[in-house]
């Protein structure tokens, strides 16, 4: 076990002041560990329930349902002086911008160091087994963060999420050091402080739902309704979105298209108790979809044209040769080293230098420094 964390007795605080008080103590820390735990499995909107926190000495575990909005963290993870710890950063990132509106610089995620290092069991539990022979209980892992009060069990759990991140860096940061990766990590870190959370502004979030693709326009069009009542009422009982009714039924429902209660509660997976309740609701919603013009039934955005390229695919084979050497050479992960959806707009652009290689959207510098001359000579064959 980490020495340096061996000896932390968590604390809970839910009182603001005891909450200032234990941030102001820890203002000059150099690096802290976070974690945040959220209800997404629960709630329907999705929102901090707990913050944890560790530094070298001491970890600690806030409730932001009572102490409200922690300031003086803010000030830390805004800080670029201070190196802020996550494990699998970017929910995280993504409820603290939602929440607070904090944008966290100086990011060093222990997963992705994992992935650099070739490491292809990255989860926190693996990790800490792996370099410390420390295993986590998994027990609460799908728990309801939102409930209160919390059960003991349950903060001491949580406690674990950031107790080992300041050892674990040390280890993962040294590993990457003699690898030669702390520069891959570097840029990989620093692409994660602009993330933030982002709502559905076009409202077209449901074509995005695995399955819609086999629908008709008409029955995407009542698909859209199925999903905007869902949503209401998840909204109004704040509950998550499949406990109210999963996708798989609402796209049975659309295929179908009932027009009786009968009809509506004979398909499969639909929840008796939501049918019984609000049929009346769901039989509206078909309606509103069956009554769209034809003109005005939705479809897919189109994608991008291309010019007819009879080469296109052997150039994709011949950069997936060059990834799948270079991943061996290396010990990565293909996926890792560069994804497929890269490997194919490299093969439509045809860069004929490094430089041009580089204007390709999230092309990272370390992936052109291990990967780009073989890159150009594959697109130029």
């Amino acid at each position: 076990m980490p020495e340096s964390a061996s000896d932390h007795t968590p604390a809970y605080i839910s009182s603001p002041a005891e909450a200032d008080s234990s941030l102001a103590s820890i203002a000059d820390v150099p690096a802290i560990a976070i974690d945040t735990e959220g209800a997404s499995f629960h709630r329907f909107v999705d929102r901090i329930y707990l913050l944890q926190l560790s530094t070298r000495t001491q970890t600690t575990i806030l409730d932001p349902l009572t102490i409200g909005k922690p300031g003086r963290l803010g000030r830390l993870l805004e800080d670029e002086g201070v190196e802020v710890i996550f494990h699998d950063a970017d929910y995280d990132l993504r409820l603290l911008h939602q929440d607070y509106g904090w944008r966290t610089t100086h990011i060093f995620d222990t997963r992705i160091a994992a992935q650099l290092l070739g490491i292809r069991a990255f989860g926190l539990a693996a990790l800490l087994e792996r370099y410390f022979g420390i295993k986590l209980e998994k027990k609460h892992q799908r728990a309801d963060w939102s409930m209160r009060p919390l059960p003991q069990d349950m903060l001491d759990y949580a406690a674990q999420d950031t107790m080992y991140l300041l050892d674990l860096r040390d280890r993962m940061r040294a590993d990457l050091e003699a690898a030669g990766r702390l520069e891959w990590a570097r840029e990989e870190f620093q692409r994660l402080e602009g993330t933030h959370w982002e709502n559905d502004p076009d409202g077209n979030g449901y074509l995005r739902i695995k399955g819609t693709r086999d629908l008709n326009r008409r029955q995407l069009a009542i698909f859209r309704e199925l999903v905007a009542w869902r949503d209401e009422v998840a909204r109004e009982l704040d509950r998550a979105t499949f406990r109210v009714a999963g996708n798989e039924a609402l796209l049975e429902v659309a295929r179908q298209a009932p027009r009786t209660l009968d009809a509506l509660t004979s398909i499969r997976g639909v929840p008796r108790g939501i049918a019984g309740r609000r049929g009346r609701e769901i039989l509206d919603a078909i309606q509103r979809g069956l009554d769209v013009p034809e003109n005005e039934l939705p479809r897919f955005p189109r994608a991008p044209r291309w010019e007819r390229d009879s080469d296109f695919d052997a150039r994709v084979t011949r950069l997936r040769s060059v990834r799948e050497a270079a991943a061996s050479r290396l010990a990565l992960d293909p996926g890792v080293l560069i994804s497929r959806d890269r490997l194919e707009t490299i093969a439509r652009l045809r860069p004929a230098s490094i430089e041009e290689l580089l204007t390709v959207p999230d092309l990272r510098r370390w992936q052109a420094s291990e990967i780009g001359e073989g890159v150009l000579e594959a697109v130029r064959k």
